[in-house]
């Protein structure tokens, strides 16, 4: 599995990147890839979303996704990673959803937080406030989206929207719990944890040596 990370790039447009990149992998043409990004402020609605839950757009764009999950904003300050990886086995999906939680909790416990996983809210949660936003498609086997981890973003931007739909839990990051890190640091330990948990070697490529470019 290969690792590229593209930068703060457009979410249209890295939309875009990782449809042609299911295709690719549904038909063998590339490995398993992991995009890594950061996105210019948006609000991102899944399939089955709810636009209700969308309080404000009149500074933060709307962007309609297909994965699943309801409403939650990308922007600077977030770790955001796609892995595009085929999947296999009984309860592929399930696990899949699995692995991605348990490496935003194996992250957080580096950094001496202590997060976990709840049945009846999506996501990683630190007391009453969500760490990382979890949301995916799965087409042919083939993986798309993925997970949205807090470093220091601006949660004032979270008050345009009432976050996955949820009305009884806030939003955190690291920053607003304490720790003082980077993204960078933070990039190479959440894709290194979620190589371990879907079990896969992962080696870190420039874009443009596997033949991708930056949107």
């Amino acid at each position: 599995m290969i690792a590229v990370d593209l930068g703060r790039v457009d979410y249209v447009d890295t939309l875009r990147l990782q449809h042609h990149l299911v295709a690719a992998r549904t038909s063998d043409d590339v490995d398993d890839t992991v995009i890594v990004c950061e996105h210019d402020p948006v609000y991102t609605a899944g399939r089955h979303a709810d636009l209700a839950n969308v309080l404000d757009a009149s500074a933060i764009p709307v962007v309609r996704a297909d994965r699943g999950g309801d409403v939650t904003y990308h922007g600077p300050g977030q770790v955001v990673v796609y892995p595009i990886v085929r999947l296999a086995g009984p309860r592929r999906v399930r696990a899949y959803v699995e692995a991605l939680q348990a490496a935003c909790i194996r992250v957080a416990f580096q950094h001496g937080v202590t997060a976990r996983t709840e049945q009846t809210r999506p996501g990683v949660w630190v007391g009453d406030d969500k760490l990382a936003a979890v949301g995916v498609r799965i087409r042919r086997g083939a993986t798309s989206h993925g997970l949205a981890f807090n470093v220091d973003p601006d949660l004032t931007h979270y008050a345009g929207i009432v976050p996955c739909g949820i009305t009884d839990g806030g939003v955190c990051s690291l920053q607003s719990l304490g720790v003082d890190t980077d993204r960078r640091t933070v990039r190479d330990e959440l894709v290194a944890a979620v190589a371990e948990a879907l079990d896969r070697p992962v080696q870190w490529k420039d874009p443009a040596d596997v033949g991708l470019r930056r949107p």
